[in-house]
C-alpha cells in the first residue's frame, strides 16, 4: 500500500458521509457501500474518479471521488474532495421521510407542553 492509497471506510469518514470511522466500517461490512457498482469491504482502496454509493435506508446516496485526503476536513472543504451525484428522486424520498415523522416539530419550537404532549400521544395512538 503506497502513500496515495486510501481505504474506503477512511474516505467516507473523512468527507463526512459518516460521523465516525467505525460507522463507515460497519456500513461496508453490512453491504451498504458500493464502488462502481461492486459491494466492497472496508479495506477496499478508493481512487479518483470512482463512484461510491452508500445505502442509508431508504435513500441511496451517490458520490464521485474528486480527490483523496488522509484526515477529516471541515464541512466547507468537503466539496473539494467529493461531488454529490445523488439523483433528485432519492433526495425527495429523504424529504418525504423527514416530513412524515410522527410528532415532527419545527426548529425553535421548543419542547412540547404537557397539553401538546397529551395531544401528540392521542394522535399517535389513533384515539
Amino acid at each position: 500500500m503506497s502513500d496515495s492509497d486510501l481505504r474506503v471506510d477512511k474516505w467516507l469518514w473523512a468527507v463526512r458521509v459518516f460521523k465516525t470511522r467505525s460507522l463507515a466500517t460497519e456500513a461496508c461490512k453490512k453491504g451498504r457501500v458500493y464502488i462502481n457498482g461492486d459491494e466492497v469491504k472496508p479495506s477496499r482502496i478508493v481512487k479518483i474518479g470512482d463512484v461510491v454509493e452508500v445505502k442509508k435506508p431508504p435513500v441511496l446516496f451517490r458520490y464521485t471521488v474528486t480527490d483523496l485526503l488522509k484526515n477529516r476536513v471541515g464541512a466547507k472543504l468537503v466539496s473539494n474532495y467529493v461531488e454529490d451525484i445523488t439523483p433528485e428522486q432519492e433526495v425527495i424520498k429523504l424529504d418525504m421521510m423527514r416530513q412524515n415523522l410522527g410528532g415532527f416539530r419545527e426548529r425553535g419550537a421548543g419542547r412540547p407542553t404537557k397539553k401538546e404532549r397529551r395531544l401528540l400521544d392521542d394522535w399517535q395512538q389513533g384515539d
